[in-house]
């Protein structure tokens, strides 16, 4: 495994070994002492997988409180994983940026505590699977709009299908004020 370059400071991508053969590919996802070389820390305290059609976007998604780390990988398909910085008085505070995330190029995306994360599908369906620093706790859970002309994500060229929790979320100038970061 090996860290990649991002342009935010905190968020990490990396670069798994994918053996394939006749037989199909191996890859390893996570070992604590490599992942500590590349600057995470954290232990993982729960694992989630989400499986989704083209165009879903799930996000961007964050908890408040002590906060909650993520580490994300695409088992299944492709995703565009995005994570935005939520710190206030961070440089790159309102900025973000995005990885492609895939079955074929088998990466891992970390997000810290202090960013909002989300993902959009790129193929015809994904299997999205991501582990927690602390568990999750639907009391602490909020979110800005994906969409959020102020932060200016730019997803893909899709027909973005989004819940109703996630359309209707605010934008992050209407709660700046309460973030924890």
């Amino acid at each position: 495994m090996k860290r990649l370059k991002t342009r935010l400071d905190g968020p990490i991508l990396i670069e798994t070994t994918l053996l394939r053969d006749e037989r199909g590919f191996f890859v390893e996802t996570y070992r604590r002492s490599t992942f500590a070389e590349l600057g995470i820390s954290e232990e993982f305290v729960q694992h989630n997988q989400s499986r989704s059609p083209r165009g879903v976007v799930r996000g961007l998604h964050f908890q408040v409180g002590a906060g909650v780390s993520k580490l994300a990988r695409c088992s299944r398909g492709a995703v565009l994983d995005v994570m935005v910085d939520l710190r206030r008085g961070s440089p790159t505070f309102g900025e973000w940026e995005a990885f492609e995330l895939s079955e074929e190029n088998g990466r891992l995306a970390y997000c810290p505590i202090g960013f909002g994360h989300g993902h959009v599908v790129l193929t015809d369906e994904a299997d999205f699977v991501y582990s927690l620093s602390d568990y999750y706790d639907g009391e602490l859970e909020r979110g800005i709009a994906y969409d959020d002309p102020d932060v200016g994500v730019q997803w893909p060229d899709l027909e973005l299908i989004a819940s109703k929790r996630d359309a209707t979320a605010p934008r992050l100038r209407d709660v700046q004020e309460d973030l924890p970061f």
